[in-house]
């Protein structure tokens, strides 16, 4: 019984120590930017997508149309 508990006690103490060395292994995550250089994803314009084909005016229209729709003064005139 004693030998069973010693044992438990000390897979437990064994077992925290293995989590509190855990922590100490973490990977520093900081970006280092070189001038010039972006290796992102590239990004697009708002227009560029399948919904406007490119067209800039088709797309500053729809603005102001759902700029207009949520307007409570002109929704209720």
């Amino acid at each position: 019984m004693i030998g069973k508990l010693k044992s438990m006690t000390l897979a437990a103490l064994a077992g925290s120590a293995l989590f509190g060395l855990s922590a100490c292994s973490e990977v520093p995550q900081v970006t280092v930017y070189e001038q010039g250089e972006y290796r992102g994803k590239p990004d697009t314009r708002p227009w560029e997508g399948s919904a406007f084909n490119g067209d800039r005016a088709a797309w500053e229209k729809a603005l102001r149309e759902r700029a207009r729709g949520q307007s409570e003064y002109n929704r209720i005139q």
